[in-house]
């Protein structure tokens, strides 16, 4: 998907459509803290991308439009948008919410070609959900995702299997997967500048440099993966974590961020109809050093309350004193799916009684919005 969530906001409110819109932490005049999850086309005019501190893409653009995530209506298009994939093949391997290999090979005899099935699927979204994808088709994973990636928004980009190293050959080396702020230099010092410079190369050379990574680097650069698409139908974690406006030791505000999270994770877990067995709190103090604490348990929960005992419990273990926390970050692994009536019964005597009321709670909130309801103790807590 092109710019998926700036490209959600705009088609909701027609007042964002053509301006920038970014979507991520709150800029507060420029000295927010935290990043931008996403950036519409407009936004990056002016450089601004993912992942950028927020406090940058402000200094960028004052004027743009700045958006909290909304995480819960996008998983919503998200399952929109992978049914219609569902209806060409059953062969789908989700990367993220807006991002999947799809093998068609299957499909030709009901849908026709690749390219026709591409287009078909490009133009249901675009129908459907009023939003713009971008497709690469080939006969394998590492060059369909470069090859969506080359012509976004709304590209189309098909390579044919003899014209691999053609299509490969001239592109940057930070294309290929693995290449990043550490590995690029080192590839340049080598004096390579495009994946066919590494494809050209003794296979020997990259291996005795980068050991098996190297192996791996020279196979794509010489279009060969032979992974196949793997159809995943439960994710392998989910977590959610925030950055605070300011360095802080409040202790009282600590507990309330960390049962914010927890809401946060155990709805997006009811969400999917998932418990969890594994929990890891991220701790980032104010020297930028991250400390992480993990824990398992034998049956699988997904309410907020048993995720917040355990994740209190974690705290514990970090230790440090009154070291002032930057970041706080919960994730949930170890996932099984649960019917969406399973009771649970770990950590709370009750839980069926509890398990109603979060069903509850998700519906007014899938209704009326994620602020419409809400713990009494988050009442006034400081807002990611």
């Amino acid at each position: 998907m092109d710019a998926f969530y700036a490209s959600v906001e705009q088609r909701d409110n027609s007042a964002f459509r053509g301006k920038p819109v970014v979507v991520g932490a709150n800029p507060q005049g420029g000295k927010g803290r935290g990043v931008v999850s996403a950036a519409s086309y407009e936004a990056r005019t002016f450089g601004i991308h993912s992942a950028m501190p927020i406090n940058q893409a402000y200094r960028r653009c004052p004027s743009a439009i700045f958006l909290p995530v909304r995480m819960a209506r996008y998983e919503e298009v998200s399952e929109r948008i992978f049914e219609i994939f569902s209806r060409y093949t059953n062969l789908v391997e989700p990367l993220s919410l807006d991002e999947a290999f799809l093998d068609v090979t299957g499909s030709y005899a009901l849908f026709g070609s690749a390219e026709t099935i591409g287009r078909r699927i490009q133009a249901k979204i675009l129908k459907e959900e009023q939003l713009q994808a971008s497709v690469g088709i080939a006969t394998n994973k590492f060059v369909a995702k470069v090859a969506s990636d080359l012509e976004k928004p709304r590209g189309f980009v098909m390579v044919p299997h003899q014209k691999i190293h053609d299509f490969l050959r001239s592109l940057p080396l930070t294309r290929l997967w693995g290449v990043g702020a550490k590995t690029a230099p080192l590839l340049q010092q080598m004096g390579y500048r495009t994946i066919g410079d590494i494809a050209q190369q003794p296979q020997e050379t990259l291996r005795v440099r980068f050991g098996k990574r190297g192996v791996h680097l020279w196979q794509l650069a010489n279009g060969l993966d032979d992974r196949l698409v793997v159809p995943r139908s439960t994710m392998k974690s989910i977590g959610a974590e925030t950055t605070f406006s300011h360095d802080t030791s409040d202790d009282a505000l600590i507990r309330q961020t960390l049962l914010a999270l927890s809401e946060r994770v155990g709805q997006r877990l009811r969400n999917e109809h998932q418990g969890a067995c594994g929990l890891t709190l991220k701790f980032r103090n104010t020297a930028f050093e991250t400390v992480t604490r993990s824990c398992s348990w034998s049956e699988p929960i997904n309410q907020a309350s048993a995720l917040w005992k355990q994740a209190m419990t974690l705290l514990e273990r970090v230790g440090g004193g009154e070291q002032k926390v930057r970041l706080l970050g919960l994730s949930v692994s170890k996932l099984a799916f649960l019917g969406s009536h399973e009771q649970l019964t770990l950590f709370e005597p009750d839980s069926r009684q509890e398990h109603d009321l979060s069903e509850a709670v998700d519906m007014i909130r899938m209704r009326f919005g994620d602020e419409s309801i809400q713990l009494g103790s988050l009442l006034g807590k400081e807002k990611p």
